[in-house]
């Protein structure tokens, strides 16, 4: 995809099962899209547009095949969360079926008679079977249209079959055997039953963005100031009214309406919503705010800086939604599969009943009745649903858990990972720096001076550390000029003239082999001392490299640093490979021939290390949701801490394992339960029993990823 490509995003209602999705995606692939994705959990689908294909052209080919469009909106989301009141169409749809079809049940095993007679039974039978070819006909005929035929054709064939033919025996008074009435009722009952569950169930495999869109506040208190006395008022909008600028009182419990920057008071902020982690942000004067944190302490007035779909939630939800429409590698098998499933069947279908009245002779009843149970048991839903529920749960889970990854292709990649490239300064170290060790020539008060004087000026990391711990107990060099030297450091002169510089080993090459000091000091030309900082190692990193270990993935430490810091860093981690003194290009290279080695992860603070996160397999950032991390790489851990890293790595392994367990169950179902369909094992309204029993299988499966221990 270009990087001027826009990606277009519609609601699409009306997609009765996963294989409606899969229809209307074949349908805009043929008309020429790029980047389609469909989603049937949240009823949604995006798309590249084409040069030939305008998007008021897509809309009306989507509606032409029976769908309707809701263009995308900011409302979008939130009536999505909108719980349902009272019973949907497809529940009512079951009620009366039920209703109708038990009395039909309930005749092959009561005495009495009224319920015996063919009329009745055909009257029974009549409503639900209308529900049932408006049902299920109405989608068939939309897949058929989209070239794509879905499991609907199979059960409006199948239960046509069996009414129409009960159909002709009571028309021609041809007796109790060609009697099929509850046949074709329970089948329709029985596949609206699994309809009602699916429905239900993949509604609870969203529910990571339901529960995302309901941190947005539904109200904000904005603070209005009169032009003239300058006096505050503070009233009550809805949180749709906001805009950037405006002035907000955000008190003890409150959550904040949207991203905005702290410009009076201060607070604890609670941003495990965004990342994981539960422990309290203090804030002040220009604190950045995250829209749906939660202000546990304090109070204060922010102003707007983002609003909408540009807020940081709008743009996790988005990126989820984004990774669970992306279907894996491992997804397009069960796609193809699909494809030709449902011809597939129908071929057989014809074949049991031709076999079995001609060669076999075992009569025209039994024939058909084999051959529907063929057409009933086949139909691939949970082969369609075995992916999407899998993915929309584990995603969803990560999400919550502050851990965002990008696509479902991402995710079979991270979950089949060998090798994990991390840089070190800010990655696996805190990116703070101490003081550790001064040497020079002067006394030490006068070094301390000049040091503390030049970097005054710096606004380096390392100067910053210097900085702060020196500043305290020292009085800084008076300097009358400073110059920074962009790449080596900085000078100054005082007022008796003499010339100062504090800067890396580039600045002292002529007087040294000794390359592994931090910060060089010049007075005059000569050197006269180094500075040496300690970067801490994170807290969490040596667990983590211990954890990787122990999960066979090799760790490998990849810095720009000189060979004995790198080296000090690794052996303190646990890390038996590693590469110092790299220089960008360096790192390019390294990372190349890894991936080409086996899949290689690259962890790296998302915005120094961003060449080298998009040339990895895969790359992972710590970052507190800045956008630079958020578009270099394809994992972002919004917590930046590393411990998240395996939790990533486990709930991609975990989700892959339960697609494959779908789609295993999915495909040994259709092989174990059609040859028994089409010897006459399985009765039609047992194989509608089996197969709304199969995606009940497959669904709950992939719900167990809500709670499954993945570490």
């Amino acid at each position: 995809m270009s990087e001027t490509s826009v990606i277009q995003r519609v609601g699409i209602e009306g997609m009765d099962c996963s294989n409606c999705a899969l229809g209307i995606k074949r349908y805009l692939e043929k008309k020429g899209l790029q980047q389609v994705e469909v989603s049937f959990a949240n009823a949604e689908a995006s798309f590249e547009l084409s040069d030939n294909l305008t998007y008021e052209e897509v809309v009306s080919g989507i509606e032409k095949l029976g769908y309707h469009v809701v263009e995308e909106s900011d409302e979008t989301a939130e009536a999505a969360e909108t719980p349902e009141k009272g019973w949907s169409a497809i529940e009512w749809k079951l009620a009366i079926s039920a209703v109708f079809t038990l009395p039909l049940l309930l005749s092959m095993f009561l005495p009495f008679a009224v319920l015996h007679q063919p009329v009745v039974q055909m009257l029974l039978c009549l409503p639900v079977f209308i529900i049932g070819a408006h049902h299920f006909g109405g989608s068939a005929f939309k897949s058929l249209r989209t070239g794509i035929p879905n499991m609907d054709v199979l059960i409006i064939i199948g239960t046509s079959a069996a009414f129409l033919y009960s159909l002709i025996g009571l028309t021609f008074a041809l007796g109790h055997n060609f009697m099929f009435w509850e046949t074709a009722a329970t089948i329709i009952t029985l596949v609206l039953t699994g309809n009602v569950i699916e429905h239900r169930s993949v509604r609870q495999t969203g529910s990571a963005i339901r529960e995302l869109s309901k941190l947005q506040p539904a109200t904000a208190r904005r603070i209005k100031i009169d032009p003239q006395t300058g006096s505050e008022t503070v009233e009550e909008v809805s949180a749709k009214s906001i805009r950037v600028g405006q002035v907000f009182l955000v008190n003890t419990g409150d959550r904040i309406p949207t991203d905005g920057v702290v410009i009076w008071g201060s607070g604890g902020a609670n941003e495990a919503m965004m990342t994981g982690e539960s422990l309290l942000i203090e804030k002040g004067e220009n604190s950045a705010l995250i829209g749906g944190s939660v202000l546990e302490t304090g109070s204060l007035k922010m102003r707007a800086t983002k609003v909408g779909k540009d807020t940081a939630l709008a743009q996790i939800i988005e990126l989820v939604k984004r990774a669970q429409a992306n279907q894996p590698p491992i997804h397009k098998l069960a796609d193809r599969i699909s494809a030709v499933f449902v011809p597939l069947v129908l071929l057989i279908s014809a074949l049991t009943f031709l076999g079995g009245y001609y060669l076999f002779a075992i009569g025209f009843t039994q024939a058909a009745l084999n051959a529907i149970a063929v057409l009933v048991i086949s139909c691939p839903c949970a082969m369609g649903l075995a992916t999407p529920t899998a993915l929309t749960v584990g995603l969803g889970r990560a999400a919550k858990n502050g851990i965002l990854v990008k696509s479902g292709t991402v995710l079979e990649t991270i979950a089949k990972a060998q090798t994990v490239v991390f840089d070190k300064t800010g990655t696996l170290t805190t990116g703070l720096f101490t003081l550790q060790n001064l040497h020079t020539t002067l006394p030490q008060e006068e070094f301390k001076s000049i040091l503390l004087g030049l970097e005054l000026h710096s606004a380096h990391p390392l100067a910053k550390a210097m900085v702060q711990a020196l500043a305290t107990q020292h009085t800084p060099l008076p300097l009358a000029e400073v110059t920074e030297l962009k790449g080596m450091g900085i000078m100054g002169k005082d007022a008796q003239g003499n010339t100062y510089m504090a800067g890396s080993y580039n600045i002292a090459d002529e007087f040294t082999t000794d390359n592994t000091h931090n910060v060089y000091v010049l007075k005059n030309g000569n050197l006269v001392g180094w500075a040496d900082l300690a970067d801490e190692i994170r807290p969490e990193a040596a667990d983590t490299i211990r954890l990787l270990q122990h999960n066979n993935l090799q760790p490998i430490l990849l810095s720009g640093d000189n060979e004995a810091k790198t080296q000090a860093a690794a052996r303190q981690l646990g890390i038996t490979r590693f590469y110092a003194g790299k220089q960008p290009h360096e790192k390019l290279e390294m990372i190349a021939s890894l991936s080409q080695q086996g899949v290689t992860l690259m962890v790296g603070d998302g915005i120094n290390d961003a060449p080298a996160l998009a040339k990895a397999s895969a790359g992972v950032a710590l970052s507190n949701a800045s956008q630079v991390a958020i578009d270099a790489a394809d994992v972002v851990l919004l917590n930046s801490n590393l411990r998240s890293l395996n939790t990533a790595i486990a709930l991609c392994k975990h989700t892959l394992i339960t697609v494959k367990q779908n789609l295993f169950w999915a495909f040994f179902y259709n092989i174990l339960a059609i040859p028994l369909a089409a010897v006459g094992l399985l009765s039609p309204m047992i194989a509608a029993f089996a197969m709304a029993f199969s995606d009940v299988i497959v669904i709950g499966n992939s719900l167990r990823l809500k709670t499954k221990r993945v570490e």
